[in-house]
């Protein structure tokens, strides 16, 4: 058993729907952008390595079932790659620049990419590299891409990948960085706490404005990633025998794209919004996950930090993105 791993039954096809995956290049990403692939949507891989994102495009297709030579119903759709270097704030607004000229309408959205205990390192733009690329950044892409998001229709989704380790998260206001006492552990925690927040606001301000577009937050599982890549350096002598005895019961990068599928293309899923799933089912998360001061505060500070005034209605500001320039 691979710590519980249920499966996204359905069938639901996805032609004339636009998809965007941050990271997808590798991994749970991959295995995401291979199923909406074959489900005949356009997929747009935003990812920082165009040399791997090729690579990807070309097995996918590769390893795709030609059904539809035999049912034009069963085609599947398109791939396209668009470059998006998360530790840039530059690289952001650039990527949302190029999708909102290139991209009439943009269905789904699924803020995927991400580090995992990654040493101490700030991005160009002074911020830890786990608080702007799992949240900053995303929380930036999703506010510049939400006006196209909001036009193209009811039942637009909006998927942040957070992780089970927003249990041990805090938000560590005082000090984003953690350079007082860093640890990649903790900054993890904080960044995947984050994520779970900002799903929560956003949900909050999108019922109270604009109606139909759904927002989630998940739990892949426990996955054996390219994420894992610094382990070794952030834990401690011996990590990599613990992961190797464990690793036949961690999910396969398919197995951990299941829960992201359920949000994206359910049925069930499409009735509900705000919440957090695990194994393609909702699931509480922590108490501090579900505190809504908290989700306010952080939706702010992260405005401040972003250049983006904090003190104005969710409409003012989505005007705002759409006619000024984001200061760096």
């Amino acid at each position: 058993m691979r710590f519980f791993s249920n499966y996204c039954n359905n069938n639901v096809r996805l032609i004339g729907k636009t998809v965007i995956i941050t990271g997808a290049n590798c991994g749970i990403g991959k295995e995401t952008a291979r199923d909406i692939y074959r489900r005949g949507a356009r997929v747009i891989l935003a990812c920082r390595d165009i040399n791997k994102a090729t690579e990807a495009v070309n097995d996918i297709k590769e390893t795709t079932s030609s059904a539809g030579e035999k049912n034009p119903e069963d085609k599947p759709g398109q791939l396209v790659i668009c470059q998006l270097d998360l530790s840039s704030l530059t690289s952001v607004k650039n990527c949302a620049q190029h999708l909102l000229k290139t991209e009439p309408a943009i269905h789904i959205l699924i803020n995927n990419a991400g580090v995992f205990l990654h040493p101490f390192e700030k991005t160009e733009n002074g911020f830890e590299t786990h608080i702007q690329v799992n949240h900053l950044a995303h929380f930036l892409l999703t506010l510049l891409l939400l006006p196209r998001i909001i036009e193209s229709g009811p039942g637009c989704r909006i998927i942040n990948v957070s992780s089970a380790a927003h249990l041990g998260g805090n938000i560590h206001f005082e000090d984003l960085n953690l350079e007082r006492s860093y640890s990649p552990v903790r900054a993890y925690c904080q960044s995947k706490l984050a994520n779970i927040l900002f799903t929560k606001e956003l949900n909050k301000m999108l019922i109270a404005e604009i109606q139909g577009i759904h927002v989630y937050s998940l739990h892949p599982g426990v996955v054996k990633t390219e994420l894992c890549r610094y382990m070794d350096a952030s834990f401690f002598r011996g990590m990599t025998s613990i992961v190797r005895l464990i690793q036949p019961f961690m999910k396969t990068a398919e197995q951990g794209a299941q829960t992201t599928l359920y949000c994206a293309v359910d049925e069930n899923a499409g009735k509900e919004s705000g919440l957090y799933y695990d194994n393609c089912r909702t699931a509480r998360p922590s108490s501090k996950a579900c505190n809504t001061e908290l989700a306010t505060r952080l939706w702010k500070r992260s405005c401040e930090l972003l250049g983006l005034p904090s003190e104005v209605g969710f409409q003012e500001l989505l005007k705002t993105i759409s006619n000024e320039e984001v200061e760096q």
